[in-house]
């Protein structure tokens, strides 16, 4: 298997793949519907998200795995099928990207506030356990808690898949506000706290996914690397803020050209995985790619 920190040290930068929600949706995906679901109702076509990025020129795969914690899959009936599920999911993308791309399975929020009592800690522990240990069975390489907001949820997500697999623990959290002292997630977490608590934790890899576009992605990348200088980051922008069409559609603006125009500032900053997140898709990959080859030419 791939190992996510020996193919940084030995590519000097990786890319990552992009969006796959909207892809889900182009394929079929109703409302209501759950995402990871289709991981065993549809899996040629989550097969073919993977393999559309790996062909888009992508190091590293992502699952669709985001929401398959038993408190998301709850919500659908299938609290009881997390180990099939997210098993599953893992095996699709292993399949789709062959032997040497790595697959980096997602693990998303639950939904649960520890501070409200919705949860205790001891239940987000066990499902982050369940959902990592599944990941890793079908074949994972590494894992990512992404899109994270509070340094509790994300600390006993880090820590279960830690305690509980071999894999490389990637988390990324998203910056969504900006204040005068920089970028806060939702919780309030500057990336200097965020940081500091996930490397408690046990992390392997920092980084930031969603909320922001490539650009303003480079101060909190920038902010990272200060906190944690030496450890591998990871960005996940996405494509701008999205903007609603007079037809209730939602565009996002950065093109890939746009994207890729900031890739270089960002390698400067300190990434060291680079791809996209929310309204990306396989030619924003092929531009990220291309960059990144002409910086690593350079």
């Amino acid at each position: 298997m791939p190992n996510l920190l020996t193919a940084i040290k030995t590519k000097g930068i990786l890319v990552s793949d992009g969006g796959w929600g909207s892809f889900l949706v182009a394929h079929g995906l109703k409302p209501g519907e759950s995402p990871e679901g289709w991981n065993l109702d549809h899996p040629d076509e989550v097969r073919g998200i993977a393999r559309m990025y790996a062909e888009a020129g992508a190091d590293v795969v992502l699952t669709n795995s985001f929401g398959g914690t038993r408190f998301k899959l709850a919500h659908y009936g299938l609290a009881d099928r997390v180990g099939e599920i997210n098993e599953t999911a893992a095996r699709l993308s292993r399949q789709a990207v062959g032997p040497d791309n790595i697959v980096l399975a997602s693990m998303g929020p639950t939904g649960k506030i520890l501070m409200m009592g919705d949860v205790s800690e001891e239940e987000l522990y066990e499902a982050f356990k369940e959902q990592a240990v599944a990941l890793e069975k079908g074949g994972a390489d590494a894992v990512t808690v992404e899109t994270m907001s509070a340094v509790d949820e994300a600390g006993l997500a880090v820590r279960a898949a830690k305690e509980n697999t071999a894999l490389t623990v990637a988390v990324s959290f998203t910056f969504d506000t900006k204040t005068p002292q920089g970028y806060r997630t939702m919780m309030g977490v500057s990336p200097e706290a965020m940081a500091a608590a996930m490397l408690d934790a046990g992390a392997d890899v920092l980084g930031a996914n969603c909320s922001l576009g490539s650009g303003e992605m480079v101060e909190v990348i920038a902010a990272l690397h200060a906190a944690a200088p030496g450890i591998p980051l990871v960005v996940h922008p996405n494509a701008g803020k999205p903007e609603q069409q007079p037809d209730g559609s939602i565009v996002y603006p950065e093109t890939p050209a746009c994207i890729a125009a900031n890739v270089p500032v960002l390698i400067e900053a300190g990434a060291s995985i680079t791809g996209g997140c929310c309204g990306t898709g396989p030619d924003h990959i092929r531009a990220i790619r291309a960059a990144v080859d002409a910086a690593l030419a350079g």
